[in-house]
């Protein structure tokens, strides 16, 4: 029982002290983020013209698991792809992305699953960006096929019109 209380506890002690260290710095550094999330809309919505081609060119760099995640953040995910958000939050953070700084910083120190709060803010505010952008390809998509569905419907419209316009030749019996 000796060696049990004099080697092995004092390892899982040190072990679980980590751990918990870790998980009051990264509930500290949200608490931190919390609080100035209003400034952080401010901000974005003053620089939102200027980031937005810049956030355009960022995201679509990226992988397509962050894709993903910029559109619909899911905590599976995010624990899965930790070194491709610590990446994406480091390139926003070099375009000077609102609240993209800390976050980033928090996610080195912590990682992303710990500071999920902060880094669903930053995707949802990314995201702004990304849903314009698609639904304009959208739109552009739809008005090409539609006028794809035309040409078609006019070229069958016109082979109709030459099989009944064509002449019709009596029989020769007659």
């Amino acid at each position: 029982m000796g060696y049990w209380k004099s080697t092995v506890v004092p390892k899982f002690k040190k072990i679980f002290e980590k751990n918990n260290t870790k998980k009051i710095g990264a509930a500290e550094a949200c608490k931190s983020f919390d609080e100035a999330k209003e400034e952080y809309t401010k901000e974005f919505e003053e620089k939102k013209t200027d980031l937005q081609t810049k956030v355009i060119e960022i995201y679509e760099a990226s992988a397509t698991e962050i894709k993903e995640l910029v559109k619909g953040p899911k905590d599976a995910s995010l624990k899965k792809n930790a070194t491709g958000v610590t990446k994406f939050l480091e390139e926003l953070s070099k375009i000077e992305f609102p609240g993209s700084k800390p976050v980033h910083e928090a996610c080195s120190k912590f990682g992303p699953t710990l500071v999920q709060g902060p880094v669903f803010f930053v995707f949802e505010k990314v995201s702004t960006f990304i849903v314009v952008e698609e639904k304009e390809t959208k739109d552009k998509d739809v008005v090409a096929e539609e006028k794809k569905e035309e040409v078609v419907a006019e070229s069958e419209v016109k082979a109709a019109v030459e099989e009944v316009a064509a002449p019709v030749e009596p029989p020769k019996d007659c």
